[in-house]
């Protein structure tokens, strides 16, 4: 295996361990710290230093992994083609948003997430618009099919696909990021949908669709031809993050998000990846250069 996919896989294999160490935390320790005296003084150590650091690692390693995922199968140029559209637009929505309430709604971030840009939006939020957004993307254009068969609808439709895949993981996420033990932002105002107002969503599929649309413009000269084994890594970052939002809703008790984002986020991204074409030479992971 390269040394580029190797770097690649350790990146989301951290990133996963984080999450995973990150909901434990928030599930099982915060609501009850008395936990923390049968792990003595490291593990104790050790939970302090999630709680204090572990939303910017996860974020970190997330973005680092799709980065170097897209460089090493479809070029440096395409990997900062997403990347860098997502991160400054997003930011610049989120900015806005904290700012004014467009077009999210009226909302602050809280501290555990990092350096906060202007000492409004923590420098991770949009490392996680970039790595959610290109898996939800991909995942989109994959399935649809967008390269093989090219059309302006088959990419409008991809863009719009993949900004719903990407409102479909926050429509689970948010609730609880904002309620749980351990919040990591509030509503000004909260709205009728377990605490997010719906506009948040509208704010988010309009994000995603703006920042995809570049993506897609500036990749418009590169075929993006995966098969379905290349398109694993999408696809676990995406369940993975998912599946990260599940359990912090279940475990706040809000059941409805979680069997609508089943519906909404989990199936079409299992079905949009049946669809790609299945494999039938060796995979870039294992034949990609450096």
């Amino acid at each position: 295996m390269r040394k580029s996919a190797i770097a690649e896989r350790i990146c989301l294999g951290g990133h996963i361990l984080s999450l995973v160490f990150g909901l434990l935390g928030i599930l099982l320790v915060i609501p009850h710290p008395e936990m923390l005296v049968h792990f003595g003084s490291y593990g104790q150590n050790a939970m302090q230093l999630s709680m204090a650091g572990g939303g910017v690692v996860y974020m970190v390693l997330g973005a680092s992994a799709v980065f170097l995922y897209l460089r090493r199968n479809l070029g440096l140029f395409c990997a900062l083609g997403f990347a860098l559209p997502s991160v400054f637009i997003s930011l610049g929505a989120e900015l806005l948003g904290t700012s004014t309430g467009f077009p999210f709604g009226n909302y602050s971030y809280l501290s555990g997430l990092g350096y906060k840009v202007a000492g409004l939006v923590p420098f991770t939020i949009p490392l996680s618009w970039f790595y959610v957004g290109c898996a939800s993307y991909l995942l989109a254009r994959i399935g649809l099919q967008v390269d093989r068969k090219p059309s302006f609808l088959r990419h409008a439709a991809a863009v719009i696909l993949g900004a719903f895949l990407l409102t479909s993981w926050d429509f689970v996420l948010d609730p609880a990021m904002s309620q749980t033990s351990l919040p990591f932002w509030y509503w000004d105002k909260p709205g009728a949908f377990f605490g997010m107002p719906y506009q948040n969503f509208a704010g988010w599929m309009g994000t995603g669709a703006l920042f995809m649309t570049v993506a897609a413009f500036l990749w418009r000269k590169q075929t993006v031809s995966l098969e379905r084994s290349q398109l694993h890594f999408p696809l676990i970052v995406y369940l993975s993050n998912f599946a990260f939002a599940i359990g912090l809703s279940a475990g706040a008790g809000f059941i409805t998000p979680v069997i609508l984002g089943f519906a909404v986020g989990i199936l079409p991204a299992f079905a949009l990846w049946m669809k790609a074409t299945p494999t039938t030479t060796p995979s870039i992971i294992e034949t990609g250069t450096n």
